[in-house]
């Protein structure tokens, strides 16, 4: 019986990660505690020093060589880039005009943070592979969407921020992120191709359980503090049925739109593949890391986090079954 139902999970894209995430929400709310403790251990710190493991391992895995060799298909990173921080973030300003409106503000704070993260690579060169896209431009993609996103996303935020946090600075933000993410990441790459690189790429899997657990451990400090200040006490069950329901939404528009633009650039089919498993696809690695510099003065960073965990199960289940569908109708052409 458990077997059949976790096949079943799998098939439609919940994967094991997925629902530990739910699992360390239920933590936070029972035991909220060794989140917010500073002694004898700050969990806080612990992430930190995780998150430079992250993106350090991330550059050693990084190939220089596949990033090259993608640099000429210009036209399709141009529809690829232009969907992650152009067509998402127009739909998410328009979406958190209604914030004074009706609903949670910080609610709509997190929907437009999702808008304008960067891509994420793990799962979106996973479903182009299955979809039979193109691989290396997916790889390329994803990794400077990655890069792009610690000065883009801070940017494109600050308009908002700097209303709700007084002491909100772009620059110090972009600052703080190029030491925790982009210096980490650069000498990975430099070390890519010595025997540490080689480990890397061997021990991928192993690597990716770690990043796992440093997201899951951020995601819980999140959410500690959150219920220790009683954020969610406010939130019906209503809203999170319709920030599931517009997470779903979201994906769709930008994926048909993504789609027909492709079309309308005459892409063959592995490039329309990859731009629009890349160009819908947002990070929650990001989104988390991102979430501790840039929310660092609002105490509900477990509310603004929510949309973005909805997201991450939506795009992972959706592109799944798109992925599979694609896959078998090739199998089935002459």
């Amino acid at each position: 019986m458990s077997r059949a139902f976790f096949a079943f999970l799998e098939r439609i894209g919940l994967d094991g990660f997925i629902l530990a995430l739910g699992s360390a929400i239920l933590l936070a709310y029972l035991w909220p505690a060794p989140g917010i403790m500073e002694h004898p251990v700050s969990l806080a710190t612990v992430a930190n020093y995780g998150v430079t493991l992250i993106f350090f391992f991330y550059g050693l895995k990084l190939s220089p060589k596949t990033l090259k060799a993608s640099l000429g298909n210009w036209r399709l990173h141009t529809v690829v880039q232009a969907s992650t921080f152009i067509l998402f973030p127009l739909i998410g300003f328009a979406l958190y005009s209604l914030a004074g409106t009706w609903g949670e503000p910080l609610l709509w704070l997190g929907i437009l943070y999702v808008t304008v993260l960067p891509s994420t690579v793990s799962s979106s060169v996973v479903m182009v592979s299955m979809a039979g896209g193109n691989i290396p431009a997916a790889i390329f993609n994803a990794s400077i969407s990655g890069l792009l996103g610690v000065v883009i996303t801070p940017l494109l935020m600050s308009p908002v921020l700097e209303n709700q946090v007084h002491s909100f600075d772009a620059g110090d933000v972009i600052i703080k992120l190029g030491i925790q993410v982009l210096a980490p990441v650069a000498l990975g790459l430099v070390l890519h191709s010595t025997r540490l690189g080689a480990w890397a790429m061997r021990k991928r899997a192993s690597l990716r359980i770690m990043d796992q657990s440093v997201i899951l451990l951020i995601v819980y400090i999140s959410f500690c503090e959150s219920f220790a200040g009683h954020m969610f006490s406010a939130l019906h069950p209503s809203a999170l049925l319709l920030l599931l329901a517009g997470m779903a939404l979201l994906f769709a528009v930008v994926f048909l739109l993504t789609g027909s633009i492709s079309r309308w650039m005459g892409f063959a089919d592995q490039d329309r593949i990859t731009a629009v498993f890349c160009g819908t696809k947002k990070s929650l690695v990001h989104g988390t890391v991102m979430s501790k510099i840039l929310f660092a003065g609002i105490p509900a960073a477990g509310l603004v986090l929510l949309p973005i965990m909805v997201y991450h199960a939506i795009q992972l289940i959706l592109s799944s079954m798109i992925s599979k569908r694609i896959a078998s109708q090739a199998a089935t052409k002459p």
